[in-house]
This record gives structure tokens, sequence and C-alpha cells, in this order.
């Protein structure tokens, strides 16, 4: 059984930074794509960016594109998500999941972390 566990979230200033990370466990990781999403209050669970676990393809929705970069660290089994240029709208709380596919779409990812508050003041 896949186990996400987000951390790296909390309270920063606009135009700050924060990196979250997702270590994962559970099975080997050798296809398929990590994701992240997002849930800002009253609003839907957004796709922010995946990578692929083979071939370490990204994928950027256009709202966080050039600001935030998805990596991860393979001997860690860990996905890391840099955010940078962060603004209030930003503010969320930030899911990692897994899905066997490589998708942006949310109802394809079968494993989610518990989620990390991330806040942007003005």
């Amino acid at each position: 059984q896949v186990q996400l566990v987000e951390s790296g979230g909390g309270l920063v200033q606009a135009g700050g930074s924060l990196r979250l990370s997702c270590a994962a466990s559970g099975r080997t990781f050798s296809s398929g794509a990590m994701g992240w999403f997002r849930q800002a209050p009253g609003k839907a669970r957004e796709f922010v960016a995946r990578l692929s676990w083979s071939g370490g393809s990204t994928y950027y929705a256009d709202s966080v594109k050039g600001r935030f970069t998805i990596s991860r660290d393979n001997a860690k089994n860990t996905v890391y998500l840099n955010m940078n240029s962060l603004k209030p709208e930003d503010t969320a709380v930030y899911y990692c999941a897994n899905s066997p596919s490589i998708t942006t779409m949310a109802y394809a990812y079968d494993a989610w972390g518990q989620g990390t508050q991330v806040t942007v003041s003005s």
C-alpha cells in the first residue's frame, strides 16, 4: 500500500519561497506519476504539477508555470515542489498524490497524502 507524507508548508510573505516534500513508501515507483494538487477554501481541488517516475517528464498548470518546479530524489523516493515568487492566490492546502498513469486528472490518482497548508500573506 502506497503511503505519502507531505511536509514543508507554512506561512510566507508574497514574493517568498517554500519547498514542499512528499516522501513515498510502500512499493517501487517505476511507472506512472507523482502529482501535486491544491485546494483553497471554497474551491475545487486543482492540479499544480506532475512528474513521471520513468523519464522524469514534468507538466505544470499555467498558473504556476515559471514559478514552481517539481523534482525528485529517486534514492529517497521523495518528490519536491519548489515554489518561488509566491502570491496570495497560491494559498491552499497542498496534496501530493500518486497515479499509475501519467496524467493531470485528480480522479486517476489513487494514493494521496494528508496535505500541508501553504499560506501566502500580502
